[in-house]
């Protein structure tokens, strides 16, 4: 009597699971065969691979570097220019003080 309970139990637990594979079985043929979930797809998740991949590549072309870089000669160059300027006024200041000087003599 044992075994023919269990066996039932085997049949009717058999045949739920048939029932169920048989019911998902077109939602089983939509998965992926190569083992992706489909997650990739999504465009949040794309947009965020395509920023990191930018921020990787401005990394990898040292393209901050560079702009410091040019940031920092172009400040060079406007100094550089001021201190031009000051030096050519500081000159023709002299000069004039000098001529003074010789007209006074």
């Amino acid at each position: 009597m044992l075994q023919l309970i269990i066996l039932i139990i085997f049949v009717l637990s058999a045949g739920g699971v048939i029932f169920i594979l048989a019911r998902k079985m077109p939602a089983i043929k939509s998965l992926p065969h190569n083992g992706t979930t489909g997650i990739r797809k999504h465009r949040i998740i794309s947009a965020i691979e395509v920023k990191i991949k930018d921020i990787i590549v401005y990394f990898e072309k040292q393209i901050f570097l560079h702009k410091l870089l040019s940031w920092v000669k172009i400040m060079t160059l406007k100094i550089e220019t001021k201190v031009d300027h000051l030096l050519h006024r500081i000159r023709r200041n002299a000069q004039q003080v000098e001529k003074k000087h010789k007209e006074k003599k």
